[in-house]
């Protein structure tokens, strides 16, 4: 959502006040909110530039991968992995704060003042988080046995191996706080430049990291090089940022409130409680998977579901762009205009998403092979790749209902729809990869979808729209 232009309202009349020499009360020019065709175009070029910073954030780790892998060495390289994917697991650590400051920054598009306490509170919150996962990871690095968790054997990468995982957690706690940039930009329209600084910090990562290879630096100091890139392009980004906003727009220590802090935290929570049973919901597969079929299939399924996994990239970019634009609009009544847009976002997610689908269902098996090397196809079938076309499909079309949703915080109808989703489908899932295999999996994901979560988005968002509109 671009910033809409500031235009100032004509001058009133001098109010009579029984005083030849009244004075006309000055009036602060008042901000025209942004039109419908604004919001059309903010959210076609936040699309446009997401996919954009996304392919780049993509395609920057992956071609420094194998200069990575050669200079330092399997054993080194597996470590940095498995620590990063342990940094992965822990995205719980910002309490669902930053998805908690996009919904109310959406609906305080008319009070910068109270945007900037939003954001001092989130700030210091989130900036106390970090510092408590410092000091925690300063006492317990040395006392974990890392070596023997990772089944580290070479004994020059055993040695460094303390200082790799401190770095590589320091990294992710610090950049807990200044990641909250990315949700002020996006709430305030400024997705174009936040999605310009996060295609900045993954060329940078690239950048810093071939030419720490080509230099000859430790090996520590490329990894610093790969981690450490992000926060800092962050920090840059948040400095900059506020330092050329209105003083009034800035965040300020002055301004933390313990009120906003509370509500920031209920929300929060609320969303990261959802998060994490949806989650679990949709994270079950291949446990189950290897449960039933043993873990050859899981392994092959693994694969064929992170081809997939590509179209939940774009449906999680979209999302993002149009969440906070539905909660200004909402929080001027402008129901029609979130109407209309979610049809389109619906009618948009269809055309792609199962465009693509239809595409991964005709060539999955050559791009498996493209890809790795190899696909069994007698365990990776044609019905298990249409089943997850059409569970991808499902969730795509679904998927601005629930934005329009989040951008209220109106969130009870997901909590009831992901948890009787969670245990419905995974009874159906056991009994579909008993009954019929592996294509019994997507094929019960798509019915539990259809009778649990489809209902509860569509309550959802015509409670959203009825909450919001005209009374």
């Amino acid at each position: 959502m671009t910033r809409a232009a500031s235009r100032a309202a004509p001058e009133p009349a001098a109010v009579a006040t029984g005083s030849p020499t009244a004075v006309p009360a000055a009036v602060a020019p008042v901000p025209a909110p942004p039109s419908g065709r604004d919001r059309d175009r903010a959210v076609t070029v936040g699309v446009a530039t997401a996919l954009v910073a996304k392919g780049i954030g993509l395609a920057a780790p992956l071609a420094v991968t194998p200069a990575c892998f050669r200079y330092l060495g399997d054993q080194r390289y597996g470590l940095w992995m498995a620590v990063t994917a342990l940094t992965g697991m822990a995205w719980f650590a910002d309490l669902g704060l930053g998805n908690g400051l996009l919904t109310r920054l959406g609906h305080l598009t008319d009070d910068p003042r109270q945007q900037a306490r939003e954001i001092s509170s989130a700030f210091a919150t989130l900036g106390v988080v970090a510092v408590l996962l410092l000091a925690a990871l300063v006492v317990i690095t040395p006392v974990v046995p890392w070596v023997e968790l990772f089944d580290v054997r070479d004994p020059t990468v055993a040695a460094q191996t303390p200082a790799l995982v401190l770095l590589c957690f320091g990294a992710f706690a610090v950049n807990i706080p200044l990641s909250l940039i990315q949700r002020v930009q996006y709430a305030r329209g400024q997705m174009v430049q936040s999605n310009a600084w996060q295609s900045a910090g993954a060329l940078a990562a690239m950048a810093l990291v071939l030419v720490a290879i080509a230099t000859g630096r430790g090996p520590l100091t490329v990894i610093a090089a790969a981690v450490l890139a992000v926060p800092v392009t962050n920090l840059l980004n948040t400095v900059t940022y506020f330092w050329s906003c209105a003083p009034g727009h800035r965040p300020a220590p002055g301004l933390v409130h313990r009120g906003t802090v509370t509500g920031l935290l209920r929300l929060g929570l609320r969303f990261f409680a959802l998060t994490t049973m949806s989650s679990i919901a949709l994270n079950v597969d291949n446990p189950l998977v290897a449960n039933v079929l043993g873990l050859a299939v899981a392994a092959h399924y693994a694969v064929v579901g992170k081809l997939f996994g590509v179209l939940w990239i774009f449906v999680g970019l979209v999302g993002m762009t149009i969440w906070p634009v539905n909660g200004a609009a909402l929080a001027r009544g402008e129901v029609a205009w979130v109407r209309r847009n979610t049809r389109r976002m619906v009618a948009l997610y269809g055309v792609i998403v199962g465009t693509a689908g239809l595409v991964l269902v005709g060539y999955g098996h050559r791009l498996i092979e493209l890809w790795i090397g190899t696909v069994d196809r007698s365990t990776i079938r044609l019905p298990v790749l249409v089943g997850l076309a059409g569970w991808s499909l499902l969730v795509a079309v679904t998927s601005p209902l629930i934005m329009v949703q989040n951008s209220i915080g109106l969130l009870r109808p997901q909590f009831v729809g992901w948890a009787s989703f969670l245990v419905l489908a995974t009874a159906l899932k056991l009994w579909g990869l008993r009954q019929f295999g592996l294509a019994g999996l997507p094929a019960a994901a798509c019915v539990a979808y259809l009778l649990t979560m489809v209902p509860a988005a569509l309550v959802g968002y015509r409670g959203t729209l009825a909450r919001c509109g005209p009374s």
